[in-house]
């Protein structure tokens, strides 16, 4: 199970009674990258990264982080952690409430005004440092959240479902420093059931379904393979081929001189495209159409209900 340059490795197994909320999981997650665990409510997910912070035990298995075993107190002050709901002090402004987590940190006391500062600028809250939480939106409060998450510096950084909850603005804002983690290259596992966000910032994703890893991959890996029809646009098409391909295409569309075909199967797609030459038409564009994530993990959750 060891991977020599792995920062986060793990095989877990979670039950509690008859529920089984984990079903061997097992993964690598490499230093300096994005990785998503995406999944349902209720597919183990947030047990997941509670048993990786130490907050809840694995019945059975275990998790090497940054190559030490899992509680390990070396460990666990070099991680920093955003959990789905965070309690906030709503008599706390932003800038006192970092420098009580500071505290709580080991932060010495002469660089938690220092840390909170800088940490505030770069969540985009400098200007709401001095109003109390109470007041906050649910953006600002994630956002003072991801603050809290990066105080020690961490070289690991565990979100579940950071931007849950957030209206599109509020999303980037936070998709946005996630990127900039890794360009200082932290490593972020997060949790999310929002496929699109991420799809836009994800190196690798793990489908988690029931407790159970799905699939696992490089996003390009992943739906690189995976079409789902073939689009394909002629010029010049007689009106008595383009009848015929009504009835043996998904989709025909036809604009002045050109007809747009969609097509499921390779072998239609190929057939369409011999047969060009032959009616006197010329092919303007021919185009495989790929899988989505959010096709891709519909796709993979039904092949699990289904099976």
């Amino acid at each position: 199970m060891d991977v020599e340059h792995g920062r986060l490795k793990l095989r877990l197994s979670r039950s509690r009674r008859q529920r089984v909320a984990l079903k061997d999981l097992n993964l690598t997650v490499e230093e300096g990258e994005i990785f998503g665990l995406l999944g349902p409510n209720g597919a183990g997910k947030t047990t997941t990264l509670k048993i990786l912070m130490g907050i809840i035990f694995p019945t059975r298995g275990s998790a090497r982080i940054l190559g030490r075993p899992l509680g390990d107190k070396w460990a666990k002050a070099r991680l920093g952690f955003l959990p789905e709901n965070p309690y906030f002090y709503d008599y706390l402004t932003g800038r006192e409430f970092l420098k009580y987590y500071g505290q709580l940190y080991g932060v010495p006391r002469r660089e938690r005004e220092q840390r909170a500062n800088v940490l505030l600028a770069r969540v985009g809250l400098r200007d709401a440092a001095n109003l109390p939480l109470k007041g906050y939106s649910k953006g600002m409060l994630q956002r003072i959240g991801l603050a809290q998450a990066l105080l020690n510096d961490p070289q690991i950084i565990f979100l579940d479902e950071p931007q849950s909850g957030l209206d599109p603005l509020g999303r980037k804002e936070i998709r946005d420093i996630i990127l900039q983690l890794r360009e200082e290259g932290k490593t972020v596992f997060f949790s999310s059931h929002i496929l699109s966000d991420a799809e836009l910032v994800c190196d690798r994703v793990g489908i988690l379904y029931s407790g159970e890893l799905k699939d696992i991959g490089k996003l390009r890996d992943l739906l690189s393979t995976r079409i789902k029809n073939y689009e394909i646009v002629a010029r010049g098409v007689p009106e008595a081929a383009l009848q015929q391909w009504r009835a043996r295409v998904d989709r025909l569309l036809v604009q002045k001189n050109e007809a747009m075909v969609i097509v499921r199967e390779e072998s239609e797609a190929r057939a369409i495209l011999a047969s060009l030459g032959g009616l006197g038409a010329t092919l303007v564009s021919f185009n495989p159409r790929r899988e989505t994530l959010e096709e891709y993990f519909i796709a993979q959750v039904r092949g699990r209900s289904d099976g």
